[in-house]
């Protein structure tokens, strides 16, 4: 009889000891889990800032020829 008192308590630590382990894993969790989620976000802005900072730049392009000069004969002075 005494031995079955001896398991019940350690089966009614082990049970309490899961579920503590558990409760604690969880809050250590929700913690890492908001961080990553805010670091996300973060990340999601700053990507969109690069496209469209090489947008900016790409859309430039080549530059315009410039205008030829219209080269006339001058009236020879005698």
């Amino acid at each position: 009889m005494e031995a079955l008192q001896i398991l019940g308590w350690i089966y009614l630590g082990v049970i309490l000891g899961s579920m503590g382990g558990v409760f604690g894993l969880t809050l250590l969790q929700g913690n890492k889990s908001q961080d990553d989620r805010q670091t996300i976000v973060d990340l999601r802005l700053q990507r969109q800032l690069l496209k469209d900072e090489i947008f900016r730049l790409s859309k430039r392009g080549k530059p315009v020829p410039r205008k030829r000069r219209s080269w006339t004969k001058k009236p020879v002075k005698r």
